[in-house]
């Protein structure tokens, strides 16, 4: 079923515009270079596409990119050393509020025995015993340590005066507890945050009971998840997990969201941090938190999860923002792997919009889901498949290819200054030209009427009756149409491919098969290509050929063979063999068998020059295209064209197209009148 996402149009949005045919004519080159669309598909996702309007539809590494700078905007704008200046603030207002309640408290007392007057006595000890306290309290809050975790160890043994500074510091400390509970388990921070302090010893029991099912698992018993979130499981509404595996890992992540930041703060930070954490909590609850810790990292360890960040801004942060910015980053970085991951293998499909919207915003979710739809275009379109888990091309997949190459190859002969091959040869038969001429003896007698009538016109002037002399006769041009049987020789060899020859040699390939197709279907084409050995290929397999990267060897022996063996079936007028290599014959076959070597053997040549008299003797002419003009190619094309009295052309990959095509074209039409 298809899902249509609408969003609000606020002017900014471009329309993207792009068919299936346009799709396939982006891809086409990378079809052609490597054979496989699914790779062509994942350098398109990389790229992504662009219209004929110039609309971009953004690619994988645009989003990338994107990601990155949302990331490097973050690091850019928050000071993480910060994190405890909140707590710093509040303790100092903790103080503060002590010092003044003291204050307060011998002014009032102060006040009673002034207002007494002569039956103060009685008041004179209390007030000695206030003064002594306040005094022991003032030199304990001189004393204090620089750090905030000191502060908070000497302060939970503090004696108050003040019932507000009381307050205060306890409500520091019940914040204090919740974020450090918040740190291991974020799924429960709202119900953390809800919590009175008796309601912690609560979390303490669900934590030895986690610890407790670790241990099982670590001994090999089966741990009764069930009965643990049965009894525990409100804690994790509305989003409980499903079994403990589910559970360890959302440990794991927040676990690896405190390392990273801790690893990200300073070395003094880092230690105030864990200081003042570790004096907020009772110790045997800390013992529980840092054995679930501990068994944590041993069973599942969380290293590559955790990461550094340089953070390098000015703005403030409380500890509370910032596990919360942790978790943020976390997320950028996993699907930072997980666009990479699909940029790799190709399978957009396996990007989750929902994670890539909550990570990035509904735009980048519109952009990924252009690329997505990108497929599915293609699949309606009918030029791409789905067999198992991969995309194939469909035969009409393959006309399309072919039809692009042919544009591609005919836009280069427009270009070609060189190129004035004669098309037209003019016959007795066949198709019309267009053309005329004046009658000549011994012409068939086909006659253009209105030409013949205007030229008596033009002789004798307007009138009736016509009278028509032999010089008035014109008759119609005609080409004539032979049936040809061509064989195509493609040099796969491993050398084709590493100087970037191959993807030109089976561009032509296609072309010359639409253009047999669709301009000459009584036309035979048989395609072979040959490396260490020959082999017949089939049009429909023809997309996805490529280049032997394995095996050494250039057998054109063999595949001169299958050529004859395929042209000498036809009872045609015309045979032509059309070879195009990059290297001179370095393999021949001894007893069915490729026989190797480099520089060539004699033994090579000679086999090689014996199959071009074969095909000589069946009057099949071999025109070979070389993309490179090295001593030992020459020799041998030398030998090879005296023999059989074809042509050899010298050319490069990027002009491959003309010469191919216009000795197709050649061959295809003869003059006959």
């Amino acid at each position: 079923m298809t899902t249509y996402r609408y969003y609000r149009w606020d002017g900014s949005q471009q329309v993207f515009n792009m068919d299936a045919d346009d799709l396939m004519n982006s891809i086409a080159d990378d079809i052609l270079e490597h054979g496989d669309p699914e790779r062509a598909l994942r350098s398109l996702f990389q790229r992504g596409v662009q219209d004929e309007q110039g609309q971009h539809a953004p690619g994988l590494r645009d989003l990338l990119e994107r990601l990155r700078q949302q990331r490097q905007q973050q690091l850019e704008r928050y000071n993480l050393d910060s994190v405890m200046d909140e707590v710093k603030e509040r303790l100092r207002d903790v103080i503060d509020t002590e010092r003044a309640g003291m204050e307060r408290r011998m002014q009032d007392a102060e006040q009673q025995l002034r207002d007494a007057g002569e039956s103060a006595e009685h008041l004179q000890a209390p007030m000695q015993m206030l003064q002594e306290r306040a005094q022991r309290n003032t030199d304990a809050l001189d004393a204090l340590p620089d750090s905030l975790g000191g502060q908070i160890r000497q302060l939970q043994e503090y004696d108050f005066m003040d019932a507000e500074a009381r307050q205060k510091f306890n409500d520091l400390l019940e914040t204090l507890q919740q974020q450090m509970m918040q740190n291991f388990f974020q799924d429960m921070k709202r119900q953390i945050q809800q919590m009175t302090p008796q309601d912690m010893e609560g979390i303490k029991n669900m934590i030895q009971a986690l610890n407790q099912m670790l241990r099982d698992r670590a001994m090999g018993e089966d741990p009764d998840f069930e009965g643990f979130m049965e009894q525990y499981g409100e804690y994790f509404d509305p989003n409980r997990p499903a079994s403990l595996d589910e559970l360890i890992e959302r440990l794991q992540q927040q676990m690896a969201a405190m390392q990273s930041l801790m690893d990200s703060m300073s070395p003094e930070m880092r230690r105030e941090l864990e200081s003042m954490l570790g004096a907020s909590i009772d110790p045997e609850f800390m013992d529980e938190l840092a054995e679930l810790a501990g068994m944590m990292y041993d069973m599942f360890p969380f290293d590559d999860m955790a990461s550094e960040y340089p953070f390098m801004g000015e703005e403030s942060m409380t500890l509370d923002s910032a596990m919360e910015l942790m978790g943020e980053l976390r997320d950028m970085d996993q699907l930072e792997q997980q666009i990479q991951q699909v940029m790799r293998n190709g399978s957009i499909e396996d990007l989750d919009l929902d994670n890539v919207e909550q990570v990035m915003g509904e735009d980048a979710r519109r952009q990924l889901e252009q690329l997505q739809r990108l497929i599915q275009q293609l699949e309606e379109a009918g030029y791409l498949k789905r067999k198992g888990d991969r995309l194939e091309l469909t035969p009409r997949g393959i006309r399309k290819l072919a039809q692009q190459a042919l544009r591609e190859v005919f836009s280069e002969l427009k270009k070609d200054r060189m190129g004035r091959h004669e098309i037209y040869s003019r016959g007795d038969g066949g198709e019309r030209t267009g053309e005329t001429k004046p009658y000549e003896f011994g012409d068939p007698f086909d006659i253009d009427l209105h030409r013949t009538l205007f030229n008596s016109t033009l002789r004798n002037g307007p009138g009736t009756p016509l009278r028509v002399s032999p010089e008035d006769f014109e008759i119609h041009h005609t080409e004539h149409m032979t049936q040809t049987a061509t064989a195509l020789l493609i040099d796969q060899s491993r050398s084709m491919g590493m100087f970037g020859s191959f993807s030109a040699a089976k561009k032509v390939a296609l072309a010359l098969y639409w253009l047999i197709h669709s301009q000459y279907p009584r036309d035979y084409l048989y395609i072979i290509g040959f490396s260490d050995y020959g082999m017949d290929i089939a049009t429909d397999d023809l997309a996805d050929l490529t280049w032997n990267a394995w095996v050494s060897g250039t057998n054109m022996q063999h595949a001169l063979m299958l050529a004859r063996n395929a042209l000498s079936r036809q009872k045609v007028a015309t045979k032509q063999i059309l070879m195009i290599t990059d290297g001179e014959p370095t393999a021949h076959l001894e007893h069915g068998r490729a026989y190797f070597s480099y520089p060539p053997s004699w033994r090579t040549i000679e086999e090689t020059l014996k199959e071009v008299k074969r095909c000589t003797q069946e009057n099949i002419t071999i025109n070979t295209f070389m993309l490179e003009a090295n001593y030992y190619l020459m020799d041998f094309i030398d030998k090879m064209t005296r023999i059989n009295k074809g042509r050899a052309f010298y050319t490069d990959p990027s002009q491959l197209g003309r010469y191919v095509m216009v000795d197709y074209l050649r061959s295809q039409r003869k003059r006959v009148g």
